[in-house]
């Protein structure tokens, strides 16, 4: 599990490296994907090596650190989060059939809809491309969806998992979820997630379904001055 205690670095510099820019200490996600940062030493973080690649205005998520932002960075936004992984057996079949369909191109209007309006978390118009999406649908409406976007080794994160404040209560979310878990259990890959610890409907949640609380870390939003 050590490239789960820094997967944000390990993911920006392996596996999605094409989809980011940085230099050794530090990497973000492209423009257009989720605004999310690592760094080679999450405890020192490098935030200086990326202003060439920050455009005004733009902020951005990281964890692993605290403290004085260092000069021309200010931090706008500061919580502590959960990163969970999955300890559970193979979901059933069942458990996680419902109506839904793969999310392409076309959709990307529509999650990143969704996500605004829900906020899972950081989400771009292109964090679909990342890997795959599903989403449950209400004649041409996208009303759930969940998906994956970190990986590192064999590790996946399940991730932009939301559902319309209209259609909650239905279980949408967590079937999305066992769907995407029991793919990735038969890919051999070890699902991971995180969730804030403010939301702790979530948390009891995902506890209940099959994961484990891996470790609490800081997470911030930070934005150039």
């Amino acid at each position: 599990m050590q490239l789960l205690d820094n997967i944000m670095w390990h993911c920006l510099t392996g596996p999605h490296a094409p989809y980011s820019a940085g230099g050794e200490r530090a990497r973000r996600y492209a423009k257009g994907f989720s605004p999310i940062v690592g760094f080679a030493d999450s405890a020192q973080p490098d935030l200086d090596s990326l202003r060439a690649h920050c455009e005004p205005g733009e902020h951005f998520y990281c964890d692993g650190w605290s403290g004085a932002a260092p000069a021309g960075w200010q931090v706008d936004a500061e919580a502590t989060m959960f990163r969970m992984v999955w300890a559970g057996g193979l979901p059933a079949a069942d458990e996680g059939a419902l109506d839904a369909r793969p999310l392409g191109p076309a959709d990307a209007a529509q999650a990143l809809e969704l996500a605004t309006l829900t906020k899972p978390g950081p989400f771009g118009p292109r964090t679909i491309e990342l890997g795959d999406y599903f989403g449950v649908f209400e004649g041409d409406r996208l009303i759930a969806m969940a998906g994956e976007r970190m990986t590192a080794g064999t590790l996946r994160e399940i991730s932009g998992v939301c559902t319309h404040p209209g259609f909650q209560g239905r279980g949408l979310a967590r079937r999305l979820m066992l769907t995407l878990v029991r793919r990735e259990l038969q890919r051999g890959e070890t699902p991971f997630l995180h969730v804030m610890r403010a939301n702790e409907g979530a948390h009891g949640l995902y506890l209940r379904m099959g994961f484990r609380d891996h470790v609490e870390t800081v997470v911030r939003v930070v934005s150039p001055v």
